[in-house]
This record gives structure tokens, sequence and C-alpha cells, in this order.
């Protein structure tokens, strides 16, 4: 028996992928994360010397996709602020009827999308429904799609950019100032890019916080990204427990979610302090914003369920419109 894998690059998995049909698919899987309908195990790293970099795996099983899959990726933190991605690497698809690898995809790709757009998730369960400005923490890969993530789901009108080159946050802002009906512009200090904003994504490699409690007044709504090991965090203890703090997936928050973990350590929060993941808010489960006044906060981590829906979506679009490289795989 022979099987069709189909090869997908990044360039096609962005017109298969529009950010406003990931938010939607996100919803549906977060969902299904929550009702117990996915097998999502720890993702696990192997730290090269030096400043070498990583190599991360995620595995996972999703029975709304009928699809298992892996996902290999190398992790550059150095890549950032180069042509090249942090995150680089293959998700390979699976079918559940034999076990056959069906699709071969840019990791790099679908990670973003999929990232970004639980984020767009979160925020339009958790944001105030007037938010109109938007903090951007960062200036790479992960911001550009917070951008658009962010844009889709709420009336946006001024975006402010902080990264630690600032040149490259006022390119940032020049460029996406001129593809989208928002006021861009670059600023140099955290607290000033964050002051009086409705939304704060932080989308950065910080190893140590960049972003304080204290900066952070009624009413935000924050989506925190960048972090994604135990050993960093991009905010500190005090605004982690000033927060109504949602998940993607509780189990991965409390054994690799800096943020989470060393507000814990420092006798801030308890493991209890999870409201809850961000399927139950969809699902109806749980409230997310109770009041205006209310500080709400998405942590993602990512889980492997995102890269298959998003994976198999994807796939399923370029059968459909004959779109890929394939090969007879079996």
């Amino acid at each position: 028996m022979s099987v069709e894998l189909r090869i997908l690059s990044g360039e096609e998995i962005r017109r298969l992928l529009p950010m406003a049909e990931c938010i939607d698919l996100m919803e549906a899987t977060m969902t299904a994360v929550s009702d117990g309908k996915a097998v999502l195990p720890l993702r696990s790293l192997m730290k090269m010397p030096g400043d070498i970099g990583m190599l991360g795996m995620m595995t996972g099983y999703l029975a709304t996709a009928d699809m298992f899959a892996i996902k290999l990726n190398s992790i550059f933190p150095r890549n950032a602020g180069t042509e090249h991605s942090s995150h680089l690497g293959m998700l390979i698809l699976f079918e559940t009827g034999h076990g056959y690898p069906v699709g071969l995809l840019d990791a790099a790709e679908v990670t973003a999308i999929r990232t970004a757009a639980a984020s767009g998730l979160a925020t339009r369960l958790l944001a105030r429904p007037a938010s109109s400005t938007l903090a951007i923490l960062g200036t790479g890969e992960q911001a550009r799609h917070h951008v658009a993530a962010m844009l889709a789901v709420r009336p946006i009108d001024e975006v402010r950019v902080w990264g630690r080159s600032p040149e490259k946050a006022e390119a940032f802002a020049r460029h996406f100032g001129q593809q989208y009906d928002a006021v861009f512009r670059a600023v140099e200090q955290v607290p000033a890019a964050v002051a009086g904003a409705d939304i704060v994504c932080t989308t950065t490699h910080a190893a140590e916080p960049i972003l304080a409690g204290d900066w952070i007044g009624p009413g935000v709504h924050l989506n925190i990204v960048g972090s994604s090991i135990p050993s960093t965090a991009e905010i500190d203890g005090p605004l982690v427990a000033k927060a109504r703090f949602f998940v993607d997936y509780r189990e991965s928050t409390l054994n690799q979610a800096g943020e989470f973990l060393r507000a814990i350590d420092a006798g801030l929060i308890g493991a209890d302090h999870i409201v809850g993941e961000i399927g139950e808010v969809a699902a109806g489960l749980l409230p997310g914003r109770r009041v205006d006044a209310e500080i709400t906060l998405y942590k993602s981590l990512g889980i492997a369920a995102q890269d298959i829906a998003a994976g198999h979506y994807a796939l399923k679009r370029a059968i459909e419109q004959g779109i890929g490289q394939t090969a007879q795989f079996g």
C-alpha cells in the first residue's frame, strides 16, 4: 500500500492558513483540549553547549483532526534580529488509520501563525470589547503575527512598538503603519509603551522580566508569549499575582511556565492561581473578564494540539487546491 505524503513550504502555509480563520480554528481546538480530546505529553528540550541552541520536540494527538504528530524544532534565540527564524524545523502529521505520515510542513510558519491566533482567541474572549490601544513588546516574527491577530479581534487604532533596538522598532512601526489602518509608533522605553494601553503582547526572547506589575493599570489584557521554558520569564511575579491568570494547558504551565513558577517560588501565588484554560472560557465553562477593571492574562506556552489543528487545516486545503509537493510513502 502506498500513501501520499504532501510537503508544504512556509509560503504555501501562509496562503492556506489566514489569521482570521486560524483564530476560529484555535477556538474549536482549545475547547477540544479542555474537553479531554487530546493527548499532550510535555515538550522535551535538548540543550547544546555554549550558545549553539536547543532541539525541541513536541508530540500529540488531537481527536477533532483525527491525527497525531511530532514537531521537531531547532530553537536558536541568537537568530533574533536576523533574516532567520528562531524556531526552524518540521511538523510531521500522521493519519490514525494505519499510522502513515501524510504531511510534512514548515514548522516555523505553522508555529508563528497558530501561536498568534491562540493569542487572538484569548484576546477576543478576555479583552475589553472597545480596546483600541495595543503595545507590542518585541520586533520579531511573533510580534509581526501578533499585530495581525490583535487587529483581527479588536478595533485597534494605535500600536506602540518597543524593541531592544530602537532602529528595529522604528522600522517595524514604519513598515506596518503602511499596511494597516492604525497609527504605529516606536517607543524607546517599556513603561511608556504600556502606559494606558488596553492590550499588551510580550513576544521577546528575554531571559529576565522586561515588564513589571507596577507599570500595568486596571483593565489591561496581556498575552505573555515569548517565554516557553522554566528558566526564562518576560514579566515579574507581582504582575503574575495581580492578574486573572489563564493558560493554554494547565499541565505544561505547572511544569514549564517560567513566570508562573518564579511567582510560586517567591511565595506570591499558589498553583491554584490558574483560573483555568482558555478552552474552558471558550466553552462557557468559566467566566473570562468579570469587570472592566480586571487585569486579564493569557500565558501561552504552545501545545501540539494547536500545531495539529493548524497543520491539518492547511493540509486539507492544500489537497483540495492541489498545492504543495507530493511523494509516495510505503
